[in-house]
């Protein structure tokens, strides 16, 4: 599974959408989930990346898992994903510093995908944080965290991938319409 993992994170730092120690990544097992490892670089991810925990409880090895591990367990458990994808996509967080519940996308992509991308709130690898996505991801297929970054589910790595890109570039649509209209 990490070769997987290691697939999507080249390719998330290839196309600009995280800088290589930022983001995470997670697939769901059973009862059990392989998340990237804190500090991890995305575009080498190695067997030795990644971490086997449980879903259900914490334990010792949360503390090398990345620092989103809990937001990563709360999706998990309230939703029906087995993927999950959270990078630092910059239009992504610029929009979501300009805007307050969501964003609605102009483009017909991200209408079909999305029709609107919910913005929610809390401090990196909180509680807060955990119950926000989570709540955000039971009714969407990805949302922002203010001034952080995208969290996306999806069946898949794949797919995960797919709406981390859908809403990066529905937001860099929105914002230069934005600034076009706003002139």
């Amino acid at each position: 599974m990490w070769e997987e993992i290691c697939k999507y994170g080249k390719k998330l730092v290839d196309e600009g959408y995280l800088s290589s120690h930022f983001g995470n990544i997670s697939v769901r097992v059973g009862d059990s989930l392989i998340v990237t490892r804190s500090g991890s670089m995305l575009d080498e991810v190695c067997e030795a990346s990644v971490v086997t925990l449980d879903l259900n409880k914490p334990s010792s090895l949360d503390l090398i898992a990345s620092s989103e591990t809990i937001v990563h367990r709360e999706i998990y458990k309230r939703t029906s994903a087995l993927a999950i994808i959270h990078a630092h996509c910059p239009f992504a967080v610029i929009e979501s510093l300009l805007n307050e519940d969501s964003i609605e996308p102009y483009d017909s992509e991200g209408k079909f995908f999305f029709h609107e991308i919910p913005i929610v709130t809390g401090h990196i690898g909180t509680k807060k944080l955990a119950e926000n996505v989570a709540k955000a991801l039971e009714m969407h297929k990805g949302c922002i965290v203010k001034g952080h970054g995208t969290f996306t589910v999806g069946k898949i790595l794949e797919e995960a991938y797919v709406h981390t890109t859908m809403i990066e570039h529905s937001s860099k649509i929105k914002y230069f319409c934005d600034l076009r209209n706003n002139k």
